[in-house]
C-alpha cells in the first residue's frame, strides 16, 4: 500500500453518537487524528475537547471548518444541518464524511450529491454496518447460496417509545429536525444493508401512521418492495409498544434455509437441513472505527468510496416513500 497522509479531523456536532460509536475512533485509526470539534455549547464542547483531548474545539462551525490544521469534516449533527454544513465543508475545498440519514430528505441528498461531484470533493455516509463483521458475514452467507436461491427479505422493528417524549430535548421524534421520527433514525440501517446486501429495489411502496400520538411523527411505518434480482421485501416498523415487547429481526429466507438476525444486536441464526447454528460477534468498542479505516483510505487515494451518496439515497428514497407516499425511483 502507498504511504498515506494523516487526515486531521474537524467535527461538527459532539452528541452522543460521537462519544464512543465515532470519536474515538478517529484517533485509532491509522493516518488519522481528531483535531477539532464544533458545538455551540461553549461549555459542553469545551468539556468534549478536554475529555477526548482534542486540540482545538469552536462553537461556530465557519471557524472549524476553514481552520488550517483540518483536512476533512465529519458531520454528526442532526439531519436538518447536515447539507449546509457539507456545502460549506466542500465550498472549502474539504471532504466530508456525513451522519445518516444523509440529510433532511431526498431533495437535500441530491443537492449534496451534485454539489460533491460539481466541485470534485468527496463525500462519504455513515452507514457503517457494511464494514462490520457481522453484516459482512451475512454478505458472505448470502453470496455462497448458504440457503439457495434468496426468496425474500422481512425487517420487523418494534420499540418502547423511550420515554422522553419531548421533541426540544428529543430531536429524532421532531420531522422538522430529524425528517421524521424514530423509523428515520433507525431504518436507515436497516434499509441500507438490504441494498448492501441484494442490490436496488424496482419499485416500493408503503404507510406510516401516528398510532399513539405522543409526537407529531410517525410511529408506525410498513413497507413493501420488490429488489431488482425479484426478492421480496416487507418490513413493518413500530414505536410504541410496552417494554417487553419489542422487537430486532432481520430475516432472509432462502430454498434450503434461513438467515436471522438483529441489526442492533451481535448472533446470526442460520437455518438449514433441519439444523440451527448460532454465529456470535463481539461487539465493537468503536462501530464506526472499520468505516473511518476505509474512509481514511480513500480520503488519501487508496481504495474505493466505502457508502457513496447513491448508496444512501437508496434509504433516503424508500424512507420517503414509506412514510410520505413518493412511490416513483428518481
Amino acid at each position: 500500500m502507498a504511504s498515506m497522509n494523516t487526515i486531521r479531523w474537524g467535527m461538527i456536532g459532539c452528541g452522543s453518537v460521537t462519544e464512543v460509536k465515532s470519536g474515538p475512533a478517529f484517533n485509532k485509526v491509522p493516518n488519522s487524528k481528531l483535531m477539532a470539534v464544533m458545538r455551540r455549547d461553549a461549555v459542553k464542547v469545551k468539556e468534549y475537547a478536554l475529555r477526548n483531548q482534542v486540540p482545538y474545539y469552536f462553537t461556530d462551525a465557519t471557524e472549524l471548518i476553514h481552520h488550517p490544521e483540518v483536512d476533512a469534516i465529519y458531520i454528526a449533527t442532526p439531519p436538518k444541518y447536515h447539507e449546509q454544513y457539507a456545502i460549506a465543508a466542500m465550498k472549502a475545498g474539504k471532504p466530508v464524511y456525513v451522519e445518516k440519514p444523509m440529510a433532511l430528505d431526498v431533495a437535500a441528498c441530491l443537492r449534496m450529491e451534485a454539489f460533491s461531484k460539481k466541485m470534485g470533493i468527496k463525500m462519504v455516509i455513515a452507514h457503517y454496518r457494511r464494514a462490520l463483521p457481522l453484516f459482512l458475514e451475512v454478505k458472505r452467507l448470502v453470496e455462497s447460496n448458504s440457503i439457495g436461491t434468496i426468496l425474500s427479505v422481512r425487517i420487523e422493528m418494534l420499540k418502547y417509545d423511550g420515554g422522553n417524549l419531548d421533541p426540544i430535548e428529543n430531536w429524532r421524534i421532531d420531522p422538522k429536525v430529524a425528517g421524521g421520527g424514530y423509523f428515520y433514525d433507525l431504518a436507515p440501517h436497516q434499509l441500507d444493508l438490504v441494498f448492501y446486501f441484494f442490490g436496488k429495489a424496482i419499485r416500493y411502496q408503503g404507510e406510516a401512521f401516528n398510532n399513539a400520538k405522543l409526537y407529531k411523527a410517525e410511529d408506525t411505518v410498513t413497507g413493501v418492495m420488490e429488489l431488482n434480482n425479484g426478492i421480496e421485501f416487507t418490513g413493518h416498523w413500530c414505536f410504541c409498544v410496552e417494554k417487553g415487547n419489542e422487537k430486532d429481526l432481520f430475516e432472509i429466507v432462502g430454498t434450503q434455509g434461513k438467515i436471522s438476525f438483529p441489526v442492533f444486536g451481535h448472533t446470526i441464526t442460520l437455518e438449514r437441513e433441519g439444523k440451527i447454528e448460532e454465529i456470535h460477534f463481539d461487539p465493537p468498542m468503536h462501530n464506526q472505527q472499520n468505516l473511518i479505516e476505509k474512509i481514511v483510505q480513500y480520503f488519501n487515494g487508496v481504495g474505493e468510496n466505502p457508502c457513496t451518496a447513491d448508496d444512501a439515497l437508496q434509504s433516503m428514497r424508500v424512507m420517503e416513500a414509506f412514510v410520505y407516499g413518493n412511490k416513483k425511483l428518481m
